[in-house]
């Protein structure tokens, strides 16, 4: 039995060194240490020059494994059918719900193509089209995520894709089967056995054996983070993310138990998480502090969640319900909890979180699992100006655009002016070329 004492950073809104301290708690760049920078971009450069035999030579050194061509990391069709078959009936009928409650919401989110006509028949519009081909990375180190499978998958099914290709890492062979049949129900098309930096630069830029993607999607390790930034603009990316994180505001009426394991849902991924707990309400920080040495003990990944608490997670005293959305939206984080008797009052005044779950009973492993809205969501203070992954990332836009004679002739006059305010010649001379004679 683990002993369950935590020592929980706890802050005072009211304390002269507040701000000190919460930049500090809140302080992260997952992609500043330069010697996994300097070992990305050797195996990225190696990726390019030697393709299949350098992720083999990867593979085998940073998953242990003892591969010896690259078809060996490719999953076949059969292979993810049989995995489906082989999980108990409880798991894939939750597989299978939690994939048409993600497919159902994200088809709200599908973007179509719209035009309008000018009085002189000028064509304006947009043409939104769907991404040929996209590479999810899947997690599969300190744990299987067979929800990320769906996440990253089902918006780009919605989207119309045309070809998904996924990567799993499957240190010393082992491979989810849970991964696997997540990947048979979301219609991935393509699976190798692939992780770290080495698989974001063979999506990046092709193998032999994989494929080259428009796109890359899915979290990672630092080293998947850093290998991420490395290629971007050789392809798009969804985002860059950081550790797991959660913000819970609470009113103190909500039992402190529920809060105590909703800030351990956040702490269990790994030891750089970060779980904040936020109220006006100073006897309940206590009370969840003790549920928390309470609970700590019965769980299996203890010493990550100790070390999560300890290290970058905090009790955050406030003076009330306002001043803590305030400072939430500060933070900006992954996900917020509005665990108050009035969520829907306050919800307008929240501007910046990943995704928002509102009222006691709304946990927010409901909206990792199966709630529908993405579970991909933007860390480290980037939802001031990050969504969470949806269908949009999966398609793209061209303007459209189409004169008439009349039309081209009278814009053709502004452009002109416009082009030779700004000396370029060829340009306004080619829309004067347009320009009817009086």
């Amino acid at each position: 039995m683990t002993d369950g004492s935590i020592d929980i950073k706890q802050l005072s809104s009211a304390d002269a060194d507040f701000d000190t301290r919460l930049e500090q708690l809140l302080a992260w760049e997952n992609v500043s240490d330069d010697d996994v920078a300097q070992v990305v971009r050797d195996v990225l450069a190696d990726i390019r020059c030697r393709g299949d035999q350098a992720l083999v030579d990867y593979t085998n050194r940073f998953d242990r494994r003892q591969i010896t061509v690259a078809a060996d990391f490719v999953v076949t069709q059969q292979e993810l059918q049989d995995a489906l078959e082989s999980i108990g009936d409880s798991e894939r009928q939750a597989l299978m719900l939690a994939a048409e409650r993600i497919h159902n919401y994200h088809q709200h989110q599908k973007q179509e193509s719209w035009n309008y006509r000018e009085a002189d028949g000028t064509l304006l519009g947009q043409q939104i089209t769907a991404l040929d081909r996209v590479g999810i990375y899947v997690p599969g180190g300190k744990a299987s995520y067979p929800s990320s499978v769906l996440m990253n998958a089902l918006p780009a099914k919605v989207a119309g894709v045309g070809e998904i290709i996924m990567v799993v890492p499957a240190p010393e062979g082992n491979l989810s089967p849970l991964v696997l049949a997540a990947a048979a129900i979301a219609g991935v098309d393509q699976v190798f056995t692939l992780g770290g930096a080495q698989a974001i630069g063979a999506l990046a830029y092709g193998t032999e054996t994989v494929p080259r993607v428009d796109k890359v999607v899915g979290p990672g390790n630092i080293y998947v983070a850093t290998a991420k930034r490395a290629v971007f603009g050789s392809v798009g990316l969804d985002m860059v993310a950081g550790p797991s994180e959660i913000l819970v505001v609470c009113d103190g009426k909500t039992d402190p138990d529920w809060i105590a394991m909703d800030l351990f849902s956040q702490a269990e991924h790994d030891e750089d998480a970060q779980s904040l707990l936020v109220s006006h309400d100073v006897d309940f920080l206590a009370k969840v502090k003790a549920s928390m040495e309470k609970l700590l003990p019965t769980m299996e990944r203890a010493d990550i969640i100790r070390s999560a608490l300890e290290n970058r997670s905090a009790l955050i005293l406030v003076e009330n319900l306002d001043e803590a959305i305030a400072l939430s939206n500060r933070i900006a984080p992954e996900h917020l909890e509005l665990s108050i008797a009035d969520p829907e009052a306050f919800l307008p005044k929240v501007r910046h979180a990943g995704a928002i779950f509102m009222g006691r009973y709304t946990a927010e492993a409901l909206g990792d699992y199966c709630a529908g809205p993405n579970h991909v969501l933007p860390t480290s203070s980037t939802a001031r100006f990050s969504s969470p992954l949806g269908v949009y990332d999966f398609q793209k836009r061209s303007s459209i655009i189409m004169f008439t004679a009349e039309g081209a002739s009278r814009l053709g006059k502004t452009a002109s002016i416009l082009a030779r305010g700004e000396s370029l010649t060829a340009h306004a001379r080619s829309a004067e070329y347009r320009i009817k004679s009086i």
